[in-house]
């Protein structure tokens, strides 16, 4: 939609394709991001649950490898259009920028529609996103109903929804939901993690976009420069897959993973902290003219390789946090709930985009532009990174203070939900009583006392 008026288009030079005004264009610019945003959403969603949903009987060790691979493939399909599109955008036209996505997209809708009878998954009916609401909703009626009584009776709050005790959920469905709560500290530390990791298209791109991209004679594009953040996560990844079937055992996978997070998140950490001694180094360069998208801006003439510790470090991160983060959120919860935690891990990580441009705003607002200035060399804007450093810093240390939890990976939750249930043990209870009758019918004939 956005190619077509991104840009006035001549048949000849008497007929335009469209005549919208730079106000229209903009409309739908933005409505097309809007689109994008949700269609988006929606795959990340989905995907990624509905392909691990056929390793549920695999072990911590092969569910990490799998992770592993899994975004090794969808950074490699990144780096190839970073590369090739982005120059496209850049260099030759803007038109052609949007329209390959468009037809490879509709190439992929082709192929999903052909193959949708192998691709569907049909879930549980009680293990539904409104099933979980419920119960925390009841939970929460409960509890303000019977507020007195909080304290005695239940273990814990979300109790309140169970049959026993006024709710209208049975206990498999509470006890789920309640080992779906336990991970909400854990999703809720990602949040600034993943603001970290959007400074790659805000505070990153700002550098890059005024520092020096010649090279060789050739302009690099400014998306170029994100291949930087995605190599090391390509080079990584077998390594860590070398190095996990050497160390990783049955019982200690999920203290590994634990690790690997809060390695990554101190290389988060780090990588903002070098981003803001890597603009106190590029104001020290005299600035030169340079042209992008047919427009001439006054950068740095410091070379744009120059900032490439910093995409490396975020690298190095991601290789390290996003794999052993989609392993926690699928294999510490109940099989009947697994694609909806690793809907809420998504939803988190949305949540760390929208806390990333709240500090940029904020930022912007609170100092006058003075820490994310229009003109980045009268600005501090290392200002903002060393603050978001030493914020990741103090996340990555509350991380670690409870990552204790989330070290058993072995749980079964199914055996702990099982003989739980007043129905099942009745059940058991019966089983025993018809074992006990046919033991006395295959016993040989007693004698009158011993009848007696």
């Amino acid at each position: 939609v956005v190619a077509f008026p991104f840009e006035d288009i001549y048949i000849d030079r008497r007929h335009i394709l469209h005549t919208l005004t730079k106000r229209e264009q903009k409309i739908v610019f933005y409505f097309a991001l809007l689109t994008a945003s949700l269609g988006i959403g929606g795959v990340r969603a989905i995907v990624c649950p509905l392909s691990a949903y056929n390793l549920e009987d695999c072990g911590p060790k092969e569910l990490l490898s799998f992770f592993n691979w899994f975004y090794w493939l969808i950074n490699l399909n990144s780096a190839v259009v970073f590369v090739s599109i982005s120059y496209i955008q850049q260099s030759v036209a803007r038109n052609l920028g949007f329209l390959i996505p468009f037809v490879s997209i509709l190439m992929a809708m082709i192929t999903i529609h052909m193959l949708r009878g192998e691709m569907i998954y049909k879930p549980k009916t009680d293990s539904s996103l409104l099933t979980t609401f419920g119960v925390i909703a009841s939970a929460l009626r409960t509890c303000c109903v019977r507020y007195r009584y909080f304290s005695g009776g239940v273990t814990n709050w979300l109790d309140h929804a169970k049959e026993n005790y006024g709710g209208q959920y049975s206990e498999t469905q509470v006890e789920s939901t309640k080992s779906l709560a336990r991970l909400f500290p854990f999703f809720a530390f990602q949040i600034l993690y993943r603001t970290c990791i959007m400074q790659i298209p805000s505070g990153y791109y700002l550098q890059t976009m005024n520092s020096n991209l010649h090279f060789s004679g050739f302009v690099l594009p400014v998306a170029a420069m994100n291949v930087i953040s995605i190599v090391p996560l390509l080079i990584l990844v077998p390594i860590l897959e070398c190095i996990n079937s050497c160390l990783f055992s049955s019982k200690s996978s999920g203290h590994y993973a634990t690790i690997y997070i809060v390695v990554g998140q101190l290389s988060a950490a780090l990588s903002v902290m070098v981003a803001g001694f890597s603009e106190i180094h590029r104001k020290h360069f005299p600035q030169v003219e340079q042209t992008l998208s047919e427009e001439v801006l006054l950068v740095s003439s410091m070379p744009c390789f120059h900032l490439a510790p910093q995409y490396i470090l975020l690298g190095v991160a991601e290789a390290l946090v996003t794999p052993s983060c989609s392993l926690l959120s699928f294999r510490l919860v109940p099989e009947r709930i697994r694609g909806i935690s690793m809907h809420f891990l998504t939803l988190f990580n949305g949540a760390g985009c929208f806390m990333g441009a709240f500090f940029v705003q904020t930022a912007h607002a609170g100092t006058q532009g003075n820490w994310f200035p229009h003109l980045l060399h009268e600005g501090k804007l290392e200002r903002f990174f060393f603050f978001l450093a030493s914020l990741m810093m103090v996340n990555t240390l509350g991380f670690w203070t409870i990552a204790h939890r989330y070290n058993n990976l072995n749980r079964d939750y199914t055996s702990e939900f099982r003989g739980s249930l007043p129905e099942e043990k009745l059940l058991k209870h019966e089983k025993a009583i018809k074992h006990y009758d046919s033991v006395l019918e295959s016993s040989p004939i007693l004698s009158p006392m011993e009848k007696t």
